[in-house]
C-alpha cells in the first residue's frame, strides 16, 4: 500500500468509529475497565516481587553456634556456608559486636545500666553468621541443611514474612490470569460486534469497491484499523488514570500490610509503568485486532 492508500484506510477506520458511536463508546469503556483492573493487579504483583527482592537483600538467616565452640569450628561452619550455591553473601557477628549492637539499641538512653555488665558479656554465646540468600524461596531448604551441620546450635529465619509474600504473589497470579481471560473475552466480543455493525452499514459500498477492482486487503484494512484504534484508545485511558492514582494504590497496600511499612520500599512509578504501558497497550491492540478479524471472517465475504 502507498501513502494515500494507507491514509484512506486509516480515515475510513476512524469514520467507522464515528458512525457507530454507541458501540464504539461501549467497547472503549469495557476495554478501559479491563485494562484498569489488570493494571491494578499488575501494580500489586510488581510491588510484591519488588518487596521479595528487598527481603532477599535485607532479611537474613541467622546461624548460632554451640556453646564454647572453637574458632576452628566457627570457621568450618563459615566454609560450609560459603560453598553453598544458594548464598549471596554472609556476615560474621562476634559476641562482642552483638553486645555492642544490643547496648546501642536498648541502653542508648541509660548507659549506666549497661555499665553493670562491664566485665561480663551477657551475650557471650551470641556469636553468629547472618546469611543472605539469592532467592528467598530457598530459605526453608537452606535452613534445613545448615541446621544439620556440626556446631550449629540454632537457626533463626523470617518464616512468616516469606510465607506471606509467597501466598500473596500466588493468589494475585491466579486472580490476574482468570481476570485477563474473562475480560479479554468480553472485550473481543464487543469489538467484534462493533466492527460487524460497520460492515453492515458499508455493505453496499463494499460491493461497489469490489466491482471496481479493490483488493481484499484494501476492503478489510479499515475494519482492522477500527478495531485496533478502539483497543488502543480503550487501553490508553486507564493507563493515564493509573499514573495519577498509583500513590493511592500504595496507601491501600500499606493498609493491608502495615507490618512491612517500615522495612519495605515500594517500586517506583517508572519501574511499574515500564511494565504496564507496553502490557496495557499490547492487550488493548490485541483485543481490537482479534475482535475485528473474527468479525471480518464471519460477516465480510470478499
Amino acid at each position: 500500500m502507498n501513502g494515500r492508500t494507507v491514509g484512506y484506510c486509516v480515515n475510513q477506520g476512524l469514520v467507522n468509529i464515528k458512525r457507530n458511536k454507541l458501540f464504539s463508546i461501549a467497547s472503549i469503556g469495557t476495554i478501559s475497565a479491563c485494562i484498569f483492573l489488570i493494571g491494578i493487579i499488575m501494580s500489586v504483583i510488581i510491588n510484591v516481587n519488588y518487596m521479595e527482592k528487598q527481603m532477599e537483600q535485607k532479611l537474613g538467616v541467622t546461624v548460632f553456634f554451640d556453646n564454647k565452640i572453637s574458632q576452628e569450628g566457627i570457621d568450618a561452619i563459615g566454609d560450609v556456608i560459603k560453598a553453598d550455591s544458594r548464598v549471596e553473601r554472609y556476615e560474621f557477628t562476634s559476641a562482642k559486636d552483638a553486645w555492642k549492637e544490643f547496648k546501642n539499641n536498648y541502653f542508648k538512653d541509660d548507659p549506666e545500666l549497661a555499665d553493670a555488665f562491664a566485665n561480663d558479656n551477657p551475650l557471650a554465646n551470641s556469636a553468629s553468621y547472618t546469611v543472605f540468600l539469592k532467592n528467598i524461596k530457598d530459605q526453608d531448604a537452606f535452613v534445613s541443611s545448615i541446621s544439620k551441620v556440626d556446631g550449629v546450635r540454632k537457626v533463626k529465619h523470617s518464616e512468616q514474612a516469606k510465607e506471606t509474600l509467597n501466598k500473596v504473589s500466588k493468589l494475585l497470579g491466579y486472580v490476574s490470569v482468570a481476570l485477563i481471560i474473562i475480560l479479554l473475552g468480553v472485550g473481543i466480543f464487543l469489538i467484534s460486534n462493533t466492527v460487524m455493525i460497520g460492515i453492515s452499514v458499508r455493505r453496499h459500498e463494499i460491493k461497489i469497491m469490489k466491482l471496481i477492482g479493490s483488493t481484499n486487503g484494501f476492503v478489510r484494512a479499515p475494519f482492522i484499523i477500527e478495531g485496533v484504534t478502539i483497543g488502543l484508545v480503550g487501553s490508553a485511558i486507564p493507563l493515564v488514570v493509573l499514573r495519577f492514582v498509583y500513590g493511592k494504590l500504595i496507601e491501600f497496600i500499606l493498609s493491608k500490610f502495615g507490618v512491612m511499612a517500615n522495612s519495605i520500599t515500594f517500586a517506583s512509578i517508572g519501574n511499574v509503568f515500564m511494565v504496564l504501558v507496553p502490557l496495557g497497550l499490547g492487550i488493548g491492540a490485541g483485543i481490537g485486532l482479534i475482535g475485528s478479524i473474527l468479525s471480518i471472517r464471519k460477516h465480510l465475504k470478499v
